[in-house]
């Protein structure tokens, strides 16, 4: 009985701390945009509407799989892309909703194209168009 309940608990606390896994696709559609106010500090900037997907995520750990993008040389300000760099967004592949922002919560081994897996807490922008719509907060890689 006591082996019972202690493997009970395990599952239990596993499933607290289990993170969502996903996809590129989950992005693409969870995002739609609509111009800004011209009276906000950045008129004509298009501003994300998320699913209710996407928002019941916000603040939740999450997982995603793609190609690192590394976009400085200090190695500090980290991109996660559905495509590797010759193909990404910037090169004209897909929209910005094919990248993530990544905040690492220690600096990261991997390098540039790197396919990796990143875990780490969700966070949509609505309205800073200096940011990423989608970033990963406290973020861990792990390779595959």
């Amino acid at each position: 009985m006591k082996t019972i309940v202690l493997l009970s608990l395990l599952v239990f606390s596993m499933e607290l701390t289990a993170q969502t896994a996903l996809d590129w696709s989950d992005l693409e559609r969870g995002i739609t945009w609509r111009k800004s106010d011209t009276k906000k500090a950045y008129p004509g900037f298009l501003e994300a509407d998320f699913s209710t997907k996407l928002t019941d995520l916000e603040g939740k750990e999450v997982s995603l799989i793609g190609f690192l993008l590394v976009l400085d040389g200090n190695q500090s300000v980290y991109m996660l892309s559905k495509n590797p760099m010759a193909s990404c967004f910037f090169c004209g592949n897909g929209g910005p909703e094919t990248i993530s922002e990544i905040a690492f919560a220690q600096k990261t081994s991997f390098s540039m194209d790197d396919l990796i897996t990143v875990t780490g807490i969700l966070r949509l922008n609505r309205d800073d168009p200096t940011r990423c719509y989608y970033l990963i907060e406290q973020a861990e890689a792990f390779g595959i």
